[in-house]
């Protein structure tokens, strides 16, 4: 598909959860618009969505919508026209779906969860579903550990029956956050009944479908696909993502003599490098510096950030971080304006402060 050929589809991304999976980061901030290789989550699948040729997006947004609008304003920058869609509580991926129905009239229409990430394209995924017209596809991935997604059942080839969190489940393919429906889905909705946990759940209403003999088809993902929600699933998209990387040095970056890059580095513009090691893939974001440390790979430092006589790798730092002194730091997510530093004060101890639902290891 041409990338500016216009599509008669829309689209409604989910950028309303809580992150609570992510917390105390998403006490703060939106979970969709963490940052992977310093691009938020969201924007990825914003870009693609865009690549697929939707020009009207529905974006669904709940306490964090300020942030959500601020980031993504009118939609211009990415080449479509996002209208935003309230939702009072997390009532279900199904609720998000029912609340848009004015939005969507009578369009085929994309649904994607904002916090989700996927390798490859929704151009063919959007093009079949026009081509052949079902009334819904949705996609699919193999995954080790089913319990934990809305899991789809198989017979014969075709889509039999969908559980969301099955406790004891028969298959392990998994939705990955896709789902492509005609009109007919918000009929589904209106015959489902909330689930154990006070939600409307979107399995219920596809597989409401199902039951009603509609046609309801399964892709599989060609490619890798990451839920976000969780820390080593954000730190492993990241580290996807930094593979796909090329580097690249803003003009207005600044690298001094005593310094080295090694690998794959992005310096976006302003970033300062003084005395200090970058091993790629690596990026460092705008203002940010970095003064008498290394930084290795798949750590991403977001802008405005400071890291002086410290080591970190395999990371991601947001904006306004401060990080000196400290000997090593690994497997971590940094959050904003966060301050880490070693302490000369007598007698020695750890002086910590830290917010709800943190997570520390000390060696």
């Amino acid at each position: 598909m041409n990338k500016t050929q216009r599509v008669p589809m829309k689209a409604l991304v989910l950028s309303g959860g809580k992150g609570s999976r992510l917390r105390p980061i998403t006490h703060t901030s939106a979970k969709q618009l963490i940052p992977i290789a310093n691009k938020p989550i969201l924007f990825y699948g914003l870009e693609a969505i865009a690549r697929a040729g939707i020009r009207e997006v529905g974006i669904i947004v709940g306490d964090t919508a300020a942030e959500i609008r601020a980031a993504v304003g009118d939609g211009s920058a990415f080449g479509f026209k996002a209208t935003y869609i309230p939702q009072e509580a997390p009532l279900g991926l199904a609720h998000a779906v029912k609340i848009s129905k004015e939005f969507m009239g009578e369009s085929p229409f994309l649904m994607f969860l904002g916090d989700n990430l996927l390798k490859g394209e929704l151009s063919p995924l959007v093009e079949d579903f026009l081509q052949t017209k079902p009334n819904s596809q949705i996609l699919v991935a193999q995954v080790p550990n089913p319990s934990s997604f809305g899991v789809v059942e198989l017979k014969d080839g075709k889509v039999s029956r969908l559980v969301e969190k099955p406790k004891e489940p028969k298959s392990d393919l998994a939705l990955v956050g896709v789902y492509l429906f005609d009109k007919n889905i918000f009929t589904a909705i209106d015959h489902i009944q909330p689930s154990a946990r006070g939600e409307l759940e979107i399995t219920d209403a596809i597989q409401w479908l199902v039951d009603q003999k509609f046609t309801v088809v399964c892709k599989r993902t060609q490619g890798w696909w990451k839920d976000t929600g969780k820390l080593a699933d954000l730190l492993e998209a990241n580290r996807l993502i930094h593979e796909t990387l090329e580097p690249s040095i803003h003009k207005d970056a600044h690298v001094d003599a005593g310094s080295r890059l090694e690998g794959r580095v992005t310096l976006e513009a302003g970033a300062i490098i003084e005395s200090s090691i970058i091993r790629g893939p690596a990026v460092i974001g705008a203002r940010s510096r970095i003064i008498h440390s290394y930084v290795g790979p798949y750590s991403s430092i977001y802008y405005d950030t400071l890291i002086e006589n410290s080591e970190i790798e395999h990371s991601i730092v947001l904006e306004h971080a401060k990080i000196r002194d400290i000997k090593r730091i690994q497997d971590s997510l940094i959050g904003q304006r966060v301050e880490l530093l070693r302490s000369g004060a007598k007698p020695q101890a750890y002086r910590i402060m830290v917010g709800d639902s943190s997570r520390i290891e000390i060696p």
